[in-house]
């Protein structure tokens, strides 16, 4: 999709001070989190890719994620390692089972809504790494957080851009501003908690 056209979504809302300040009175915690989160992803693009074969460009892109998705996983145990911080078990994610409820079941908007549910989260990762960048002492790790901070950007319009590739562009811009919306409210809704959601 043309970048003139991702300027008309709307803005997300913006995460509260209060979820920053969470995550940085319990950094190691966040980071369990983040790994569990970074492996989920992995997960999610490698069942699209499983589910759409028939989709060339749909396949490699969603291999390709996955595989990137996969190495930010590597790198977040490499931080926790170095930190003497154990991986703990994944934990249920409130916020993504509430945006996967809003996914239409239908064969003829199955795709496009779980393309721009995928653009949503990516979209809030981006957001909220990038929160974590700008507040993070550590030089290193505000590298990490930039550097993941952009791959999600990346991601959230890839999936935009693939939603285009098969459905009508106004459908797409008119199903991903619902979706930023109902995001907004779900978001608001949940717990605040060292955690990327």
């Amino acid at each position: 999709m043309a970048e003139r056209n991702l300027s008309l979504i709307p803005t997300l809302v913006a995460s509260p001070v209060e979820w920053l300040d969470a995550v940085f009175k319990d950094f190691d915690e966040f980071l369990k989190d983040h790994a569990s989160c970074e492996k989920k992803a992995s997960g999610m693009a490698m069942s699209v890719a499983a589910h759409y074969p028939d989709k060339p460009r749909l396949l490699n892109a969603m291999v390709d994620l996955a595989v990137e998705e996969l190495n930010h996983y590597r790198e977040v145990i490499r931080v926790m390692l170095a930190r003497d911080v154990v991986p703990g078990a994944d934990q249920k994610d409130p916020y993504i089972h509430q945006l996967n409820a809003l996914i239409r079941r239908g064969p003829e908007y199955f795709l496009l809504d779980r393309l721009l549910i995928g653009a949503v989260v990516e979209r809030r990762g981006a957001e909220r790494f990038g929160l974590v960048a700008g507040r993070v002492t550590d030089p290193e790790l505000r590298t990490f957080y930039d550097a993941i901070a952009d791959s999600e950007e990346r991601h959230w319009e890839l999936f935009v851009d693939l939603a285009g590739e098969f459905y009508p562009e106004d459908d797409v811009c008119r199903q991903l501003a619902i979706f930023t919306e109902q995001e907004g409210q779900i978001m608001a809704d949940q717990a605040i908690r060292p955690a990327l959601h």
